[in-house]
């Protein structure tokens, strides 16, 4: 895990502007630094890199990393860059170190563009071709690394944070109020609906993309993986022994390293699985850190401790509590990530990467996306219903959902079983109350739910959406900048293609039974994870209450809330004061509260 940057056109940048950008980097990759220029006939290219040494420490793995026609600027792992390696050797290629950069490196000689169809990794990277005077910026299938461009008439930018862009530009970007305004309005879930950034004049390069950018001037973009249903027939017990197959893998390869890693635990089963698959299959003692918050609807301090006990792994706990410094590091975060923080639970999780890293970790391990692949929440089980509604077992599935996890859910449409039969296009429940936070602005923002179309099956599609756009997609962008506000690498081992082709070729009618979501998840996990996890019918989910954060009856709270500000250029400092007033409001006020004082922090920053 590092930092990269560059420039490809006909106008590069001066060395001030290099220092500058390098500097900008320094939590990235504070192992190393590097930089290269090259200018060809057609134009010039900058390649600029912070290492972050994770992977053959040995400065002869520094970068920008040449060899023969080619240099190469990376960011992140190339999980299975042995196997590659041996491939490559037996094709006559011979190596100098022991690293996954000299393995793309090959790779990209021997198979050209195409390589990044057989890297199982998360990655982002510039590799200029001197032999074609072109660059290929290349970014993973789930976007769990950043890449950000800037394009001008002269040439593109690229880097792995705004603030490195700006930079090595020189330019500062104006704010995109719309995005801000959607942020804070429709919530979280919005942000990666549009190909909109927080700033004008800035894009992402999107998911599973290689772009081909040509010194001449020239400009191709093509997609290497798509994602697709493929449901196939087989029977409880494949799906099960597949996923457990496949899960395993995946952890083995992500926890290939030459430094130490940690892993991220809470309460649930999908951060659980992983710890115990390191301890019970691999016989490592992992070292785990958790958030205990003290509010009893995130409290899952029993099912962390029952973890620890069963696999002997050490810890470390971290308890929430209001108080005047949360004020100052939610500051430092909103500018660190060139943004609004998209949810609370990455306030939270800013925690965690700060105490990986004065433990002397270098790499987290986490769940995310097990609720995307095997069905993590409430809605799912009205979605499945939807699903069954035409199947034999349609009654058992209902009083299955009526005897268990009904009982837990809160949400009155999720509680209502035939939620979907007559309204399969209901989603009003995403945007929860936008229209009352609409409400607030001095100007009307509006813009209506929208989901892309993956397939027919109403449950299957929901869940690529949440992977692909609404969910996962906040969560790896929050993930990698609270990771390296702290120099720390994080890994996700559920997001790997093979676990991903499997899940999605299970079929649906598997994906729920006995009352039980995740039920595939939980039960390739029988004798690894103990049961008290294992069968925990309760989600909770990694969050915490902005009580947890900030005391609404402390006077200074109160006033940072309400100060002058450029968000009241927005939104009407009355109603806001009146939500505040009302003391006990429910969750998703709560989450439009915490948007709204990210959104007033970003404005103040930027202004």
């Amino acid at each position: 895990m590092c930092g990269i940057a560059g420039y490809i056109g006909r106008s590069r940048p001066n060395e001030d502007k290099i220092q500058r950008a390098l500097a900008s980097m320094n939590q990235r990759g504070p192992d190393a630094k590097g930089e290269l220029t090259i200018d060809a006939s057609a134009g010039s290219v900058v390649l600029l890199h912070a290492r972050l040494s994770i992977i053959d420490l040995d400065p002869r793995s520094n970068q920008p990393f040449s060899r023969g026609p080619v240099q190469l600027v990376f960011n992140g792992e190339i999980y299975n860059y042995l196997e590659i390696r041996r491939e490559l050797e037996q094709l006559g290629h011979q190596f100098s170190t022991d690293s996954d950069t000299e393995v793309l490196v090959y790779s990209y000689l021997q198979w050209g563009v195409s390589c990044t169809d057989r890297f199982e990794g998360m990655w982002a990277f510039a590799l200029y071709d001197e032999r074609n005077q072109t660059v290929l910026l290349s970014r993973d299938r789930f976007a769990e690394k950043p890449l950000y461009l800037h394009r001008t008439s002269d040439g593109i930018y690229f880097a792995s944070e705004v603030k490195t862009l700006m930079q090595l530009s020189g330019k500062k970007f104006e704010i995109n109020h719309d995005h801000v305004l959607r942020y804070v309005v429709n919530g979280h879930k919005a942000l990666y609906k549009t190909e909109q950034t927080y700033f004008h004049e800035v894009e992402e390069l999107p998911v599973a993309t290689n772009q081909i950018v040509g010194l001449d001037g020239s400009f191709s973009r093509s997609k290497y993986w798509t994602p697709a249903l493929k449901e196939q027939v087989m029977s409880m017990e494949d799906a099960i022994a597949g996923t457990r197959e496949r899960l395993i893998d995946s952890v083995k390869l992500r926890m290939r390293s030459d430094v130490p890693l940690a892993f991220c635990l809470s309460g649930g089963v999908d951060s659980a699985s992983l710890v115990s698959i390191a301890a019970k299959e691999f016989n490592v003692t992992a070292h785990t850190f958790s958030i205990i918050d003290n509010d009893h609807r995130y409290d899952e301090f029993e099912n962390i401790q029952a973890t620890i006990d069963d696999t002997g792994c050490e810890s470390t706990k971290i308890i929430l509590a209001p108080g005047e410094e949360n004020i100052d590091r939610l500051e430092s975060l909103v500018a660190y990530h060139d943004a609004p923080v998209a949810t609370i639970s990455y306030f939270v999780h800013s925690f965690l990467s700060e105490q990986i890293a004065k433990n002397g970790f270098k790499i987290s391990i986490s769940g995310t996306a097990a609720d995307e692949l095997f069905t993590g929440y409430y809605d799912h089980f009205v979605l499945h219903l939807y699903e069954m509604r035409n199947h034999p077992d349609f009654q058992r599935y209902k009083s299955e959902w009526e005897t268990y996890p009904l009982q837990f859910v809160r949400h009155p449409d999720f509680r209502k079983f035939d939620l979907y039969f007559d309204n399969p296009g209901k989603r009003d429940h995403i945007y929860l109350n936008n229209d009352e936070f609409r409400s607030m602005l001095n100007s009307d923002f509006n813009e209506p739910f929208t989901e892309t179309k993956y397939c027919d099956s109403l449950l299957r599609n929901r869940m690529m959406n949440e992977l692909f756009h609404e969910v996962v997609p906040v969560i790896l962008h929050e993930d990698d900048l609270n990771s390296m506000m702290f120099s720390i690498e994080n890994r996700s081992p559920f997001l790997d293609r093979s676990l991903f082709e499997w899940a999605y070729s299970i079929p649906s009618s598997l994906l729920i039974d006995q009352g039980y979501n995740k039920h595939i998840l939980r039960e390739s996990m029988k004798g690894i994870l103990n049961d008290q996890v294992r069968l925990s019918r309760e989600k909770k989910g990694f969050n915490a209450s902005i009580n947890s954060i900030f005391d609404f009856n402390n006077a200074k709270h109160r006033s940072y809330f309400l100060d002058d500000s450029a968000i009241f250029e927005y939104f009407n400092r009355e109603k806001i004061e009146h939500m505040l007033n009302k003391g006990d409001y429910p969750n998703s006020y709560k989450k439009f509260l915490f948007n709204f004082i990210n959104a007033k922090i970003f404005l103040e920053q930027h202004r």
